[in-house]
């Protein structure tokens, strides 16, 4: 059976600090340490059809920093699909809310880049809408 407990973790980690990133306004240092666990080749299928690359997830970043008073993440379901050398793929489902009460459900699917120096990198994300919950 695979470990992907390194992988899992990196989901946990990088939704703290979207969470944080977005609720709270933040330095550039803290929109530096999130933009590293991407990698410069990051693609993205966001939940209502668009592409993104890692300069458009950048200006996504930029602008939103600090503009979803209360905003919480829920992480749940994370499960291993592959995993070899240079790297895996897991699913996981997140639920999001904010101040507002407006809330979002869905599920996502991630596939990571294990650097050289053994680090783990966002290489494409996935994510699709299972409901909205007002």
């Amino acid at each position: 059976m695979n470990d992907y407990q390194d992988y899992f973790d990196e989901v946990i980690e990088a939704h703290r600090l979207i969470e944080q990133w977005f609720a709270l306004p933040q330095g550039n240092d803290a929109l530096d340490n999130l933009l590293t666990r991407f990698s410069p080749r990051f693609s993205m299928i966001t939940p209502l059809g668009r592409v993104l690359d890692f300069e458009a997830l950048t200006a996504l970043f930029k602008m939103a920093g600090g503009m979803k008073n209360g905003f919480r993440i829920e992480l749940s379901e994370l499960r291993g699909i592959d995993q070899h050398e240079r790297g895996a793929t897991v699913s996981y489902r997140e639920r999001q809310v904010d101040a507002t009460g407006l809330e979002t459900d869905r599920r996502s699917t991630v596939v990571f880049a294990r650097q050289v120096d053994g680090r783990v990198v966002w290489r494409h994300l996935h994510e699709t809408f299972t409901g909205l919950i007002v």
